[in-house]
């Protein structure tokens, strides 16, 4: 069950990737580069963190063709799908809670400490967005504006609590999947973000001054 829905995130990130492709006029190659990097990008770093090699969407190919396969769908769709953003949305928010709670658990897998399982939570669950963005030349949207690498936080922290209170590993991973998606759900709905820092008034802070 958990491998469908981690094949199910994939492909809702693998759409939301093609969204940005589209809206920088990219080619087919673009499409699918950032259709393959945001489905996917996350977990092979997390991987490669781990020393976890070949890491697994390499093991099992099943990975890239899904995010092939919904990024081209996607661009021949592109209007449709737009129509049904919001729903989307939330199923973008249903990817983020699995995202997390494999990599979370993947982290504990390895014997990692309470913030090595955060990392990896956060890691597999924003990793994908953020390469994302750099390859579009914009700043990662997890760290400028969304509640989005919070919520993976405080999911994945949710699943750490559960094994504390001697859980079984499926109840772990119902409680940062739920965890999760309710935060970002109700970030999105009220619009919930951290507090930004100001810029000072004349102060460059270039390297060289």
């Amino acid at each position: 069950m958990l491998y469908y829905l981690d094949i199910f995130g994939t492909v809702i990130f693998a759409i939301t990737g093609t969204f940005k492709a589209i809206r920088y006029e990219l080619d087919i190659l673009g499409v699918c580069t950032l259709a393959v990097m945001t489905g996917v990008g996350g977990g092979i770093f997390r991987d490669l963190l781990l020393g976890d090699s070949p890491p697994a969407a390499f093991r099992d190919e099943t990975y890239f063709l899904a995010c092939i396969a919904a990024g081209l769908m996607t661009a021949v769709l592109a209007s449709k799908i737009a129509r049904v953003w919001k729903l989307v949305k939330i199923f973008d928010a249903v990817g983020l809670g699995v995202f997390t709670a494999i990599g979370a658990a993947k982290g504990m897998d390895f014997g990692l400490g309470f913030v090595g399982i955060l990392l990896t939570g956060a890691i597999t669950a924003t990793g994908g967005g953020m390469i994302r963005d750099i390859l579009v030349r914009e700043i990662p949207s997890v760290i400028s504006r969304d509640f989005y690498a919070t919520a993976s936080f405080l999911g994945a922290a949710s699943l750490i609590i559960a094994s504390y209170a001697g859980a079984d590993r499926g109840t772990q991973i119902a409680a940062a999947v739920i965890v999760t998606t309710l935060i970002r759900l109700i970030a999105m709905k009220t619009s919930l973000s951290l507090p930004k820092v100001r810029r000072i008034p004349g102060f460059k802070g270039s390297s060289s001054e």
